[in-house]
């Protein structure tokens, strides 16, 4: 265990180290004190894939040291989900009995949810046939009498489901359950309680909203649905179709009726607010941006930040609520979004305890 980053007896003091240095990185824009929120200490990650090692008739699960690149065995794995650790050791025995379901397996992929569903993917260098997929159906029946399942088969070009390459989580955000489908090898926010958290803060920093929300980046519909009954009605972005497949999904599955998404990136959508070019999907979608009376933007972007086009067109809106993966290209685009808009709230969530990275969420309003 030594070779993962896993101390829960440091972890207050780990996490005041980064809540200070993100304090001091900001300092210069004068914000207010920033909400904390910490994470569960163990059986946090929904998510955790481990390469497969074959010994002899030994199998087991394998992570490689992040500084001398060196393997070591995982039996159980602390940071994961309780319903991953208690499938771990279960799986791995009934593979290493399994000559078919072990030949060329290198690596197990889990993704697990609060609502205890789990999806299992195994990953192989040969393809995958008709026996595999009978010995697979074995394994899941087998499997099902202890937990809720889904298992795929991955090679080079072939995906088998078994069932579905999709599972429903359901958070909990200030007292209401919303439901969220998740899709394998799609994004979903790796640590559910504090992503529960980032929606509950959210919902606050927006709660005398008034108008329309646009928001780019949406996914699955994250923060739109969270969001959503905090404006008349909701307009979000999303260019995966996986994730807009997902979102759309969750519109109906919490009865939401004031939320529309559009497969665009945020790219294409700021060309089209600007009237440089139109867009087919948006004519499909039956959308008439004119008719949206967006007065807040809510942006999640990747971690290179917001592009200049797209930082230009978010600086048009009175009020900006950013969610941040990395501080630092937040930094570079609060550069520019600081001479238009000030920090009303903020806040930082450890999605990922034990290591240096700290998400961080702003509220932002057009200074007077």
């Amino acid at each position: 265990m030594s070779a993962i980053a896993y101390y829960p007896d440091q972890y207050q003091e780990l996490l005041a180290e980064k809540v200070n240095q993100r304090c001091q990185q900001f300092a210069e824009f004068s914000p207010p004190e920033p909400g904390v929120f910490a994470s569960p200490l163990k059986h946090y990650r929904m998510r955790a894939e481990f390469r497969v090692w074959h010994e002899g008739d030994d199998l087991y699960y394998i992570m490689f040291d992040q500084q001398t690149k060196q393997k070591f065995r995982v039996d159980s794995f602390p940071p994961a989900s309780e319903l991953i650790n208690q499938l771990m050791p279960l799986l791995i025995e009934k593979l290493k009995a399994n000559s078919l379901l072990r030949h060329k397996l290198f690596q197990v992929d889990f993704l697990s949810t609060l609502s205890d569903e789990v999806i299992v993917s195994m990953l192989y260098h040969k393809p995958i046939d008709e026996a595999w997929q009978q010995a697979a159906e074995q394994l899941k029946t087998e499997l099902s009498q202890h937990f809720s399942i889904q298992l795929i088969g991955r090679s080079r070009k072939q995906k088998i489901c078994l069932d579905q390459d999709r599972v429903d989580e359901v958070l909990t955000i200030n007292n209401e359950k919303l439901i969220y489908q998740q899709i394998e090898n799609s994004f979903t926010q790796p640590n559910a309680v504090v992503n529960q958290y980032m929606l509950e803060w959210a919902q606050q920093a927006t709660a005398n909203s008034q108008g329309d929300l646009l928001e780019l980046y949406c996914g699955n519909g994250n923060f739109s649905l969270a969001l959503a009954k905090n404006f008349q009605r909701v307009l979000a972005t999303e260019i995966a179709k996986p994730s807009v497949e997902a979102a759309q999904y969750n519109i109906k599955a919490n009865d939401i009726d004031n939320v529309k998404i559009l497969r665009l990136s945020a790219e294409e959508f700021t060309q089209a607010m600007l009237g440089e070019r139109e867009f087919r999907r948006l004519k499909e979608a039956e959308v008439d941006l004119g008719s949206y009376q967006c007065n807040t933007i809510l942006v999640d972007p990747p971690r290179a930040g917001l592009d200049d086009a797209t930082l230009g067109m978010v600086q048009a809106y009175d009020n900006i609520v950013y969610i941040s993966c990395n501080p630092n290209t937040l930094y570079d685009n609060l550069v520019s979004l600081s001479k238009t808009h000030q920090i009303s709230h903020w806040a930082l969530f450890d999605q990922f305890p034990y290591t240096n990275h700290i998400e961080v969420g702003m509220y932002l309003q057009r200074r007077s």
